[in-house]
């Protein structure tokens, strides 16, 4: 059986197109960007602009608002610090959501123990959290909300528009990690009122050690205390040479996923839901977590009940997909995103997740299929207490 990658929620193939276009930049047009004395230096600073003006129309932005950094968890770690450093004086109260990820979690958490006061708001058993939730936690104190637009593990999209029009009219700062929604739904920064948006180019075809934060201007104007300073690129926000040949990748697939993203999410959402029946008309005792349609086209998220994701995923070796659970050196834990939706720690455990893509085929979806059938029937026949159930 040849190996087939449904774990497009971790990371994605990179585009041939995208390659196609950033190769010249490895070879040809190898310039610094800020070199501007010579043409290879202006070359190199005009592929930038023109990717920040690619990455900019992928979330409705303009492109003086984009701010190049090494992928999403930088962006969160710029926008969460530098908001905390600029706006000390005016508040010292933050929130967000139990189900974020570790990229918004774990800084929030190093600025609580600077004396930040941080909320973790609960989620419904969607994953959904209310803007009746947020109102209630924001306290005159409070500066910045930060909700994901999409959940890495279970898909489920948060309601950002409302969420985001809210924070507006009370103004207060509205950040959001779209890592990965950017390219799969359609976003727009001014609609949603969004002051903070990180993106990521190797969730949507791009290479890996590039991505993008989102400074609103105007509007207010953002202002963030830069954590890596040096030569001033990036309006000072974020100093270091730029990645020119990863910056060119990120800006055509931002743009590929633009001008496809309708079509796309079209496919993926029929291949979705292909796998979702066909997994749960044979098999008993699976269920799906996260919202049933409000979520990322390509994500599922089931639990199987009596195995356990690990045992799983060694039982599908020729099936790429990662388990709800966070491995450790020292532990197994289950997800902390599916025991914030209520789920005990045996069904947490026993959950696998599934991300298809571009390059996902409806044949790979049917193999897939089988091949969960066959490892969660094995691993049933395993437990007596679940002999009969793993012949249904």
């Amino acid at each position: 059986m040849a190996k087939i990658y449904l774990d497009n929620n971790a990371t994605t193939r990179v585009d041939p197109r995208v390659v196609e276009a950033m190769l010249p930049y490895f070879t040809e047009h190898y310039g610094n960007a800020a070199s501007l004395t010579h043409s290879f230096g202006r070359d190199a600073e005009e592929a930038v602009e023109r990717a920040r003006q690619q990455v900019a129309d992928s979330i409705g932005a303009n492109p003086r608002d984009i701010v190049f950094t090494s992928g999403a968890t930088e962006s969160n770690n710029l926008a969460l610090k530098g908001v905390a450093a600029m706006y000390r004086a005016q508040g010292d109260h933050l929130i967000t959501v139990a189900t974020e990820h570790k990229a918004v979690l774990d800084p929030l958490r190093r600025l609580g123990r600077d004396g930040w006061n941080v909320t973790v708001l609960p989620v419904d058993p969607f994953g959904h959290v209310s803007v009746e939730r947020i109102a209630q936690a924001v306290t005159p104190r409070t500066v910045l909300v930060s909700v994901m637009a999409a959940n890495n593990e279970i898909g489920t999209l948060q309601p950002i528009r409302a969420i985001g029009r809210w924070c507006k009219e009370r103004g207060v700062l509205f950040h959001t990690d779209a890592a990965q929604a950017v390219g799969k739904i359609p976003l727009d920064v001014e609609e949603m009122g969004i002051d903070l948006l990180a993106l990521s180019a190797h969730k949507m075809y791009g290479p890996k050690g590039v991505g993008a934060l989102y400074v609103r201007r105007r509007d207010p104007r953002v202002r963030l205390e830069p954590q890596i300073d040096g030569g001033g690129q990036e309006r000072g926000l974020r100093s270091g040479t730029s990645n020119v040949p990863g910056i060119v990748g990120f800006g055509v697939a931002c743009e590929l996923c633009r001008q496809e993203m309708t079509a796309e999410a079209d496919r993926l959402t029929k291949l979705r839901e292909r796998l979702r029946c066909g997994i749960q008309a044979q098999l008993s005792d699976v269920s799906s977590n996260g919202h049933p349609s409000e979520r990322l086209p390509g994500n599922l998220n089931l639990s199987f009940s009596g195995v356990k994701g690990e045992a799983l995923l060694m039982a599908m070796r020729d099936v790429a997909v990662s388990s709800g659970s966070a491995c450790t050196t020292a532990s197994v834990e289950p997800s902390y995103v599916l025991k914030a939706l209520g789920l005990d720690d045996e069904l947490a455990h026993g959950s696998l997740r599934f991300g298809l893509g571009r390059f996902t085929t409806a044949e790979e979806v049917e193999a897939a299929i089988e091949e969960v059938m066959r490892a969660v029937r094995y691993l049933r026949a395993l437990n007596p207490l679940l002999a009969l159930t793993s012949l249904q």
